[in-house]
């Protein structure tokens, strides 16, 4: 099980994260995506998707039309892991190439 990340390695990695931020009143991360379509937004989610199955640690999301609303948990560790992380960085990346 991954461990939950303590405050100071947390904003570490969120400083390498800067669209991120830490959501009030629970142990998470969170980012709003904007597309330019639906299109878009659709491809970007599909793509995470299937990163999220291999790692076998799945994104809290919300999608409207041009906009993916995410939070990032590790529920088991009840916080923020490496694997929030790590998911955030694919997200931002795969983001940068739409």
């Amino acid at each position: 099980m991954a461990e939950k990340l303590e405050a100071k390695a947390r904003q570490a990695a969120l400083s390498d994260l800067s669209k991120w931020s830490e959501v009030g009143g629970r142990d998470a991360i969170s980012r709003i995506y904007k597309f330019k379509n639906f299109n878009q937004a659709f491809g970007f989610m599909s793509r995470v998707a299937m990163k999220a199955e291999k790692m076998d640690h799945h994104p809290e999301w919300y999608n409207v039309y041009t906009t993916v609303d995410v939070t990032l948990a590790t529920h088991d560790a009840g916080g923020v892991t490496a694997l929030d992380i790590e998911m955030a960085k694919f997200m931002d990346k795969v983001a940068a190439s739409i």
